[in-house]
């Protein structure tokens, strides 16, 4: 047996893959790749075949791939301080200029940052801090979460909960009785007919002041929201969704947690998705761009008021009982201070507007006279194809024909890696955000010819190469 052929055969035999077909992986009808290598934005298999990452991993690796700075970076900590914890005041030189270099990217009314290993632990850190917050001023019944359908914050007890898709509760028993969901910003598919955008905004507004009646202010603590939703199909929200939302949470004393796992640092063209819509959050939530995944490092960003409340009950009530082993870790600000500055140094959050703005355009393009393609959306360095039976009437495809994954897989059979997005026949594209415009052509070329081929099997139409 080959050593290839043994890697695979461990690989079945020990490794339990995350939102992977566990029987299928383990029997070996799920074929698998080994990544073995990568450099800017491209990856490489096992089979020596190379494939453009344009998902950036799961939209994480801005920078793009093979940074040797970042290397050195984590090298020099590992050797100087591999790890000391940070609990009872103990710090470190990376963590003190990290914390600050960070509240530089948020939105000014920020104070104080905690820091955990990924963005599902940043948001039950979230969770805590609402309820905590909430405590400590007296109102012990101001404790429920509005999340939103469709939205994605992990995969954790609450944080699954407050991930509005239905194949992150089904068979775990969520979600918990304490979040609520409301209706979803994306007006092209959950707009009542004939609703224009700026009526589908009053809509949402409607929907929630409806739920935060039903459920009564004073037991709501906060609503957590992505500027512009990942996973749930990347859907940037309608003009106005963000300042009328604001109003509401405002009128019923409701904190807002911004979730900037995906759109924190340039990935829309902007420092933070907060700045890109003009959201005044009370809590941040960051992860993925922090480090560029070069290292596992979340980030809560708390605003002002509420780390006066913080402060003011530790002088009563003591030390706060949450932490974790890892917050703070040494190596991992390293990590993040490297990917930090080369994105200032080379101006990447600038380059992902622009490019990003070619990467829209050049999708609109090839797409919208598409016959499968219902709608072309994005924002920044993110954008989206979602693939409609009856384009006019906005029928959906039968699910059981997988759409989605079928273009997903023929893109990858030409060596592009796009992501077919979970509910709903959806082709999503992230890339790293130092893509170029040639980059760019290359990903459109490549999703465009696998479109057409799976649009030959479903409509009959003819394939382009």
């Amino acid at each position: 047996m080959t050593q290839l052929n043994q890697l695979f055969e461990a690989d079945r035999a020990h490794f339990m893959h995350p939102s992977t077909h566990a029987h299928d992986h383990a029997s070996g009808a799920l074929p698998g790749r080994i990544v073995t290598g990568a450099k800017g934005i491209r990856i490489e298999d096992h089979q020596g075949k190379t494939y453009i990452d344009a998902f950036a991993g799961l939209y994480c690796v801005n920078i793009g791939y093979g940074r040797t700075e970042v290397a050195d970076a984590i090298y020099e900590q590992a050797k100087k301080l591999a790890y000391y914890h940070t609990y009872v005041g103990h710090s470190t030189d990376t963590i003190i200029e990290l914390s600050s270099r960070i509240i530089d990217w948020a939105p000014a009314g920020m104070k104080k940052v905690y820091y955990g290993m990924s963005g599902s632990d940043a948001n039950e850190t979230q969770i805590k801090l609402a309820w905590y917050y909430n405590n400590v001023k007296g109102r012990p019944d101001k404790k429920k979460i509005i999340s939103r359908q469709r939205g994605y914050h992990g995969s954790g007890i609450v944080t699954g909960s407050l991930t509005g898709l239905p194949s992150f509760h089904q068979y775990f028993d969520l979600p918990l009785e304490r979040v609520k969901h409301t209706v979803c910003p994306h007006w092209y598919r959950q707009a009542p007919a004939g609703m224009n955008e700026t009526q589908f905004v009053a809509y949402c507004v409607d929907e929630l002041e409806r739920l935060i009646a039903e459920e009564g202010a004073d037991t709501i603590a906060a609503f957590i929201g992505e500027p512009v939703m990942g996973t749930g199909g990347i859907l940037p929200p309608p003009d106005g969704y963000w300042p009328a939302i604001q109003q509401v949470l405002k009128k019923h004393d409701i904190l807002l947690i911004s979730d900037e796992v995906v759109c924190g640092f340039g990935r829309l063209g902007s420092k933070m998705g907060a700045q890109h819509y003009g959201i005044q959050p009370d809590l941040i939530t960051v992860a993925k761009g922090l480090t560029s995944a070069y290292a596992p490092l979340s980030g809560v960003i708390v605003g002002e008021g509420v780390w006066d409340v913080i402060d003011k009950a530790s002088q009563e009530f003591g030390a706060m009982g949450h932490g974790w082993t890892y917050s703070g870790h040494p190596v991992c600000a390293a990590a993040a201070l490297a990917n930090l500055e080369i994105l200032e140094r080379e101006n990447i959050t600038q380059n992902a507007a622009q490019t990003g703005a070619y990467l829209l355009e050049q999708l609109h393009a090839a797409f919208d006279d598409h016959p499968m393609v219902g709608e072309v959306r994005g924002a920044g360095m993110l954008a989206a194809l979602e693939f409609m039976a009856d384009k006019d009437e906005r029928r959906a495809f039968d699910p059981t024909l997988k759409v989605g994954p079928r273009v997903s897989a023929a893109a990858m059979q030409r060596g592009l890696i796009a992501r077919a997005m979970p509910h709903g026949d959806i082709l999503g594209f992230a890339p790293p955000l130092v893509a170029t415009r040639a980059d760019v052509d290359e990903i459109v070329r490549l999703a465009r010819g696998a479109v057409d081929e799976i649009a030959a099997e479903v409509h009959g139409q003819p394939a382009t190469a």
